[in-house]
């Protein structure tokens, strides 16, 4: 569904300069009679305006804070610091958002696919920032390599194909070439019928959505992309316990994650484990052009009634 007219992504967008890096956080501030203070650290594929929806819907639970993340949504990555964006890397970065954002406050903590694998490993690292968070929300994470359903050669596809363009050489052939816009529409051309995101669309939606996605495939660094998925199909963060319940949204047909070894690993880490079930959500993540309404399938309702009670 295209976003009504109304509230503009760039009306809540501030530039965010942190460790060197320059990138962009968006703020929603709380409606009238909320105290409730919301972080959201989006996936993989992504940006501030791809969540915007997300962020619109949240605001009715408080203030909403989405930052990117260094290599993604168009901020400066970590190579430009002479850094690699390891788990780490990504965590430290969190870490030092949330302690100059919420010092001496208590937020809400959501994270979506990527964002929550990062999310997962900040709370290992820094069990301090554990204790200021009220809820924490995971919509579509994992914690294991294991969690993924893709078969076998599938998956160490993915993987050969991530190392491989995870160096710099062939990240730059990505940057520089295969992902001008000529290309990537041909490519969507080429699998719209198959394509979850555009096989249901219009042919003005579909033309939308992948104008969409030319942006968020050319707004990501391509070798931080490539670096971090590797990560996820290297991952394994069992090991180190978070002394906080996880309230895991699980959407039906999944098409990356198997729920039940999902909870198994997550079970494994967290100190109590909450699940939630997206009912009407047809995809792993919101699509590429989201508007509240469609954002909040992926908040159930039980899931809402907790984020309404006072902080």
């Amino acid at each position: 569904m295209a976003k009504k007219a109304g509230k503009k992504p760039a009306d809540y967008i501030l530039p965010l300069y942190m460790n060197g890096l320059s990138g962009r956080v968006l703020r929603i501030p709380p409606p009238p009679r909320k105290n409730r203070e919301m972080l959201f650290i989006y996936g993989h594929h992504a940006s501030l305006e791809r969540h915007f929806g997300s962020a619109e819907f949240m605001n009715k639970f408080g203030g909403v804070t989405i930052p990117d993340l260094p290599g993604f949504g168009g901020m400066e990555p970590f190579y430009k610091i002479g850094e690699k964006p390891t788990l780490d890397k990504m965590a430290d970065y969190l870490a030092s958002f949330i302690k100059l954002r919420y010092r001496g406050r208590r937020f809400t903590l959501v994270g979506a696919s990527l964002g929550m694998m990062i999310i997962t490993k900040m709370l290992q690292k820094y069990p301090e920032i554990a204790k200021k968070v009220d809820i924490l929300v995971s919509i579509s994470g994992f914690a294991n390599k294991q969690d993924f359903v893709f078969k076998r050669r599938t998956f160490w596809f993915f993987y050969g194909s991530t190392w491989f363009f995870s160096h710099r050489l062939p990240a730059a052939f990505l940057k520089y070439v295969a992902l001008r816009k000529p290309f990537i529409k041909f490519t969507y051309k080429l699998v719209e019928d198959k394509n979850v995101k555009l096989r249901d669309a219009t042919p003005e939606e579909k033309a939308e959505r992948v104008d969409f996605e030319v942006g968020l495939w050319q707004c990501n660094d391509p070798r931080t992309y490539m670096y971090m998925a590797l990560a996820m199909f290297k991952l394994d963060l069992r090991g180190a316990h978070v002394d906080l319940p996880v309230h895991q949204v699980f959407v039906d047909d999944d098409r990356y994650f198997d729920k039940v070894k999902v909870e198994q690993h997550m079970r494994e880490i967290y100190s109590d484990f909450f699940t939630y079930r997206a009912r009407d959500a047809q995809m792993h993540m919101p699509s590429v052009i989201t508007s509240a309404e469609d954002a909040a399938v992926f908040i159930p309702p039980k899931l809402r009634a907790l984020l309404r009670k006072k902080v």
